[in-house]
């Protein structure tokens, strides 16, 4: 399967068209490249709130208000476009009014087939929860994809190993992970912990982000890292773990990526931290104990004795 994971720089578009546009545009580019699945990044509808005025767009809170009417248009929209170019798209993600004023960060998966699914984001970074009205979800999913099962691990969901490792005991070979980071130090994390989920779970990793600055949006402001596509670094896979990263301006992350093979590579695996994960459960590692030095030793002294 080809995959296309996007460097996606903020835009401010003037109205939703222009956004639809956009959209089309840029995945049209990736079909013309093979893709058959391409994943955009996490927060990519609070862009949406561009084409309301400064008092709307400046303010979050009134930003996530505004741009869920929208929402039916941006199901609609994306749902068209994985029809009608035949490929698999991972929205980023919509901050979706759950009523009261209580907001989940979703992620939506369309299908080329006409289906739909999504992942909400499972645990919450310092800034969502400074927010006071975006919550977490409470369900863990896997899918086909297009003949691959897939889960998605949205942004500050990668760098926690248990929760991907159930979706790959469920079958997963290839996580999709939208991301937004606004430091360097944000978006090493989240490298960071697509490099240990590939390796842990002997699984792809298809990692897109933001970029750009925004700075009439207190969401979208700033914005770093680059789009990836991730193996596990083993015989036959690359050294470091990476197939393919978006350089300068390039907005998408492309290459094939082959499951048979990786399947296969087990074989001859120098490790098998995916076969070896329930090692970590016996009994003596379940809690660390505080020992001094030479405990043992004098220990078995005074046994001798």
């Amino acid at each position: 399967m080809k995959v296309a994971a996007c460097k996606y720089p903020i835009g401010e578009p003037r109205d939703f068209a222009a956004f639809a546009a956009r959209q089309a545009a840029l995945l049209g580019e990736a079909k013309a490249r093979g893709a058959q699945l391409a994943v955009l990044p996490e927060y990519l509808s609070l862009e949406l709130a561009a084409m309301f005025d400064d008092a709307i767009r400046g303010d979050l809170h009134a930003s996530l208000a505004a741009i869920q009417p929208l929402r039916d248009d941006w199901l609609s929209l994306y749902a068209g476009l994985a029809r009608e170019l035949g490929i698999g798209i991972v929205a980023g993600s919509f901050l979706l009014d759950m009523g009261r004023g209580r907001y989940r960060n979703r992620s939506d998966f369309f299908a080329a087939d006409g289906g739909h699914l999504w992942q909400d984001k499972l645990r919450l970074t310092g800034f969502e929860k400074r927010t006071g009205v975006i919550d977490s979800g409470d369900a863990l999913k896997v899918f086909d994809a297009g003949g691959v099962r897939a889960g998605i691990a949205v942004c500050y969901d990668s760098e926690f190993p248990l929760p991907v490792r159930a979706q790959c005991e469920a079958g997963a070979r290839l996580l999709l992970v939208p991301s937004c980071t606004d430091t360097d130090a944000g978006a090493t994390r989240v490298r960071v912990g697509c490099l240990a989920r590939a390796l842990e779970n002997r699984c792809f990793v298809a990692q897109a982000v933001t970029a750009g600055e925004a700075p009439w949006s207190p969401g979208l402001d700033t914005n770093t890292g680059e789009a990836a596509l991730i193996a596990p670094m083993d015989v036959g896979l690359p050294s470091d773990g990476m197939l393919v990263q978006t350089r300068g301006s390039e907005a998408w992350a492309i290459a094939e990526l082959d499951f048979d093979a990786l399947e296969a590579s087990r074989a001859q695996a120098q490790v098998a931290n995916d076969r070896d994960w329930s090692a970590q459960y016996f009994p003596t590692v379940l809690r660390a104990r505080l020992e001094r030095a030479g405990d043992h030793e004098t220990a078995a002294v005074l046994a001798r004795a």
